[in-house]
């Protein structure tokens, strides 16, 4: 019996570091790494110890003779990725792991003194830096986040519907109470305190601050009401507290989303899935009373190029595949779309979408009955169309232009970072100018994350990205080039408090989470998230009655 890994995998490669016969691919070593959807577990080397297993932190690693009907396909998937594969070029491969004490190459010196290190945003860029300055050194970490709750995208851009993937959030939140951490949330860097203040208390900053708007598709009528980003949405649905209840409502019966990610499969999977099958999520209370009511039967995805090309992984289209009372549908409008599914091997995307009923859509006729996903390729929106609000989108095809009347266009085309108060901005990219984690020319500052990289890979991606800044700054801590803090440690929580008195700590962290989850155990659910900052607070600070039911 093998073990093989599936559909959750954050691709973090916890699981590469325990396995002691290297059968788990890419390493962290090789080319491939980062750029592969997942990672795959080799059948013909693996000895069925099940420590990749127990070191999974999203829960993606089964035996084979153990995956349900809907995963049985990642054992044929796993073991796809090693047929003809070439071997590394030798002194570029990983190395064999040994069972016994871990080692870490990067660390400061053991008569150094601790360092304080600031970082800013507490998603799995900004907790990966922790943890690794946390289990590597003796820094002290001053956690801030402009929330008064920690989890970034973990918390509000993972689908309800994947509480696996949620789980990274309990290994890296058991960093929150450590006893070298101080935490600062609903502290906004440039609001509450500027970015020379925090500096002036640290050794070093690291900005982990993400990608928090989205891109733009620049076409005529894209601003319309009823036009609106995925990036909403999603933050709508997960109850995030800077969106409001109210910001949605779902009266259209067919509704287009632009772009073939991940993210797009997810909030057309969100807006077709049985409101019921969702109630047993963390999903916002307000977003499954909007779902429960809502008219949508027909979600429509448009990708400007072919399936060859989608930006979604194969995980995540098998997983609509499976998705229970929903018709999944390919437009048959441009022959190069068939072609394309008829000819892809079996590693590619494109053949997931072989067997999927192929049908040239009328647009002009109403939604059909039932629940469905039309993938759309070849096609592009060039105009949204509407008097007040959208009521069609225009859009490009083989034989030209086409009218699909629609009632809410939402936008999945990427996530953009925006400037961060007091440091260098990139417009054209949308990141901090930086050499491997080093903000130009500003010392003692780093970044990490989207706000590093651009909003590229997955939630794993951030542990490799991190590692790299926080071996940029010890680097830079041994060589002494860090600025020397001009005050005291025990003044920045002082002045913290002082700026805003709303700031949650530890404690009140713990107590958001004992709030939530306490008012979803009865209802069965993992639990209810608070959905605005009075509520949040409030929890911190243990106000039960300002809390709703």
């Amino acid at each position: 019996m093998t073990f093989a890994i599936t559909q959750t995998c954050c691709s973090d490669a916890t699981c590469v570091a325990v396995c002691p016969v290297n059968c788990i691919h890419p390493t962290p070593q090789e080319r491939d790494f980062g750029s592969t959807e997942m990672l795959y577990i080799d059948p013909t080397t693996c000895i069925d110890c099940g420590a990749c297993a127990d070191a999974c932190p999203v829960d993606a690693v089964f035996p084979v003779d153990s995956l349900s009907g809907t995963q049985q396909e990642y054992a044929a998937i796993n073991a796809a990725y090693f047929e003809n594969r070439e071997p590394e070029p030798a002194g570029d491969g990983p190395t064999f792991h040994s069972w016994g004490e871990p080692t870490f190459e990067r660390s400061l010196p053991s008569d150094f003194a601790p360092i304080r290190v600031a970082v800013v945003g507490t998603g799995p860029a900004g907790m990966y830096a922790a943890e690794d300055l946390l289990l590597h050194t003796n820094a002290e970490v001053t956690l801030l986040d402009r929330l008064p709750v920690a989890g970034g995208l973990v918390r509000y851009g993972v689908a309800p519907d994947h509480p696996a993937t949620k789980k990274v959030g309990d290994i890296l939140g058991r960093f929150h109470s450590h006893p070298r951490v101080r935490m600062h949330l609903g502290l906004e860097v440039g609001r509450d305190i500027t970015a020379e203040e925090l500096a002036a208390h640290h050794d070093a900053v690291v900005y982990a601050v993400g990608a928090s708007t989205d891109r733009r598709l620049k076409i005529p009528g894209e601003d319309l009401p009823g036009s609106i980003s995925a990036t909403a949405f999603v933050s709508w649905y997960n109850a995030h507290p800077e969106v409001s209840p109210e910001a949605i409502e779902l009266s259209a019966e067919r509704v287009v989303v632009v772009g073939n990610g991940n993210v797009a499969l997810d909030v057309a999977r969100i807006l077709v899935s049985d409101p019921d099958a969702l109630a047993g999520t963390d999903i916002a209370d307000h977003a499954l009373t909007v779902l429960r009511a809502a008219k949508v039967r027909e979600v429509v995805l448009l990708g400007r190029r072919g399936p060859e090309d989608a930006a979604y992984t194969r995980s995540e289209l098998l997983a609509l595949k499976h998705l229970d009372g929903v018709e999944l549908v390919v437009d048959d409008h441009d022959p190069r779309t068939g072609a394309t599914i008829d000819a892809a091997g079996p590693k590619d995307k494109a053949a997931v979408l072989r067997g999927v009923t192929r049908d040239t859509v009328d647009w002009s006729l109403p939604p059909a009955s039932g629940r469905r996903i039309v993938f759309r390729f070849h096609s592009a929106p060039v105009e949204v169309l509407g008097d007040g609000t959208v009521r069609a989108v225009r859009v490009t095809g083989v034989s030209g232009e086409q009218e699909v009347p629609v009632g809410m266009l939402l936008r999945a085309v990427g996530y953009r970072g925006v400037p961060v108060a007091g440091l260098p901005f990139d417009e054209a990219t949308g990141t901090v100018p930086h050499e491997r984690g080093r903000v130009a020319g500003r010392p003692g500052t780093y970044v990490v994350g989207w706000i590093k990289r651009g909003p590229s890979g997955g939630i794993g991606a951030n542990r490799a990205c991190a590692a790299e800044t926080v071996g940029t700054l010890l680097a830079d801590a041994v060589d002494g080039s860090l600025p020397a803090p001009t005050a005291r440690p025990k003044a920045f929580h002082r002045l913290a408090r002082h700026r805003n008195r709303q700031v949650v700590d530890a404690r009140g962290l713990a107590a958001i989470d004992r709030a939530e989850v306490t008012r979803g155990r009865r209802d069965g659910r993992p639990r209810v998230k608070l959905a605005t900052v009075g509520e949040l607070v409030a929890a911190a600070k243990g106000v039960r009655r300002s809390l709703p039911r």
